[in-house]
């Protein structure tokens, strides 16, 4: 293959790697904890998905609009630890939401539209899972 070729498909490879990580929101933080929330348009919503494999834990966050599961932004989203002190307080800018939570048993509490939704979770190093918060 001559090198103009290579170079090409060089190029093309790092262009499509750039698009790809542009589509996913900054890096926050909340009390040390860092997070990515967002997954507003479909391209965002693949980009961190992707990216879920690199962190403990993604919520997924949706609730039952005339029938049927609508993405939702907006819960308020607390993690607490095992002292019953909050560890993480964010704001979910979309459906999904990735923390970098530490490892040991949590309590997330999400609260949409009045609505609190509880959900106990135990983190391992190393490990990553989806956990999905719905509000009827």
């Amino acid at each position: 293959m001559s090198s103009c070729i290579k170079f090409l498909i060089a190029s093309l490879c790092v262009g499509a790697f750039s698009f790809v990580q542009a589509q996913i929101p900054d890096t926050k933080y909340s009390q040390g904890i860092s997070y990515i929330s967002g997954g507003v348009g479909e391209e965002e919503s693949q980009a961190i998905l992707a990216e879920s494999k690199q962190w403990p834990i993604l919520l997924e966050l949706s609730q039952l609009d005339g029938g049927r599961g609508v993405w939702i932004f907006g819960a308020q989203v607390k993690v607490l630890n095992e002292g019953n002190q909050v560890i993480f307080n964010a704001i979910a800018e979309g459906p999904y939401i990735l923390i970098n939570l530490p490892a040991g048993n949590h309590l997330i509490e999400a609260s949409y539209q009045g609505v609190v939704q509880k959900k106990a979770v135990s983190i391992n190093p190393g490990g990553n899972q989806k956990i999905s918060i719905f509000w009827r």
